[in-house]
């Protein structure tokens, strides 16, 4: 049995489809500044499509045989908004918002560095400070000093 008119429309919408789709279309192409600051964009990306058809009696039933008529159509649309840029810069990351408006959620992502490297300092600090409690520690026991 050969292949019904739709099932041609729908590979051509799949095909335009997957020839839009690319992961650089949501994280962007990044783009280095002069003084070597890496700037990422990222944007949301939505698509929809449609697709219709339908078959009609021919007006004249002596052509036995002969394959029904098809009309058919489709449709689609694609939208691209850029939300924000991450921008790489002496080793800091920073998540920059398009909009002007930044939900908590924003200002939790870009204090993330800020607080993993003051918890990584003050567990150094502790860690070194057990270092010198242990040294000075005359028993060869394994308990750990703690103030």
């Amino acid at each position: 049995m050969a292949n019904h008119p739709i099932e041609g429309l729908m590979d051509t919408i799949m095909t335009n489809i997957k020839t839009m789709v690319d992961v650089n279309t949501v994280v962007g192409t990044p783009v280095t500044g002069p003084d070597g600051t890496l700037i990422i964009p990222v944007s949301t990306v939505s698509y929809g499509f449609g697709v219709g058809g339908s078959e009609f009696e021919k007006k004249n039933p002596g052509n036995a045989g002969s394959e029904p008529l098809f009309g058919g159509g489709y449709g689609g649309g694609a939208n691209v908004k850029p939300i924000a840029f991450l921008v790489v810069s002496n080793g800091n990351i920073k998540l920059l918002p398009v909009t002007p408006e930044t939900s908590p959620v924003n200002k939790i992502i870009d204090m993330v560095p800020e607080v993993i490297d003051k918890v990584n300092c003050a567990v150094s600090a502790v860690a070194d400070k057990m270092k010198e409690k242990k040294s000075d520690c005359k028993c060869d026991c394994n308990v750990d000093v703690v103030d």
